[in-house]
């Protein structure tokens, strides 16, 4: 186990689409809790890669995540997709090269956010694992329909080897030090008070 390093990570955003968004677990923890990893990641300069789940049938991203996702400038990436784990589309891996250059999946700590826990999430994680990623879910931005299926997933990936974590966990890791440039933005970001579910 080790700490989240900024020069390592990519933060994926899996499927947080209109139709899925309507019927899942606390839906207002994880909309305002992933548009503070967005929020971060542009702080600190970390790729966003940003999923959807064959959008024709289930609607588009969620329209803050997708409004905030289109404002920021670090370096991010799409991927329309029809299989449900990440790693079934060919063109995933390409996009985790083109975010992190010269990176091999050993060095790469893919932070995950996303819907569903139990279905694109599970599967996702479980592939980048067994391609040796390292692979950490910010609890609050995972969900699905139901609070047990979503306990159940994330217990699974855990015992598979990801990292349970959260978005301030993620913020001081990537900074490190109180002396860090982005400390005041952070601790602003950080005040403005706990995600509500």
């Amino acid at each position: 186990m080790e700490l989240l390093n900024v020069n390592r990570s990519i933060l994926v955003v899996i499927d947080l689409q209109g139709k899925l968004m309507d019927v899942i677990f606390r839906p207002g923890l994880v909309i305002e809790s992933t548009k503070r990893l967005l929020r971060l990641a542009e702080m600190f300069d970390v790729p966003v890669i940003l999923t959807e789940q064959y959008p024709k049938g289930l609607g588009p991203t969620h329209p803050e995540i997708r409004a905030l996702f289109d404002a920021i400038e670090t370096p991010k990436f799409t991927l329309a997709k029809t299989s449900f784990g990440c790693c079934g589309d060919p063109g995933f891996e390409a996009l985790l090269q083109s975010a992190r250059p010269g990176v091999p999946p050993s060095g790469r700590q893919i932070l995950i956010a996303g819907i569903e826990t139990h279905v694109c999430v599970t599967q996702t994680v479980l592939e980048l694992l067994a391609q040796k990623n390292h692979v950490y879910l910010c609890w609050e931005a995972i969900s699905g329909r139901g609070e047990e299926y979503r306990k159940h997933a994330l217990e699974r990936m855990v015992k598979s080897g990801a990292v349970l974590t959260n978005h301030e966990s993620v913020a001081f890791e990537w900074m490190r030090d109180k002396n860090h440039p982005s400390f005041r933005a952070v601790s602003a970001l950080l005040k403005e008070g706990q995600p509500a579910g």
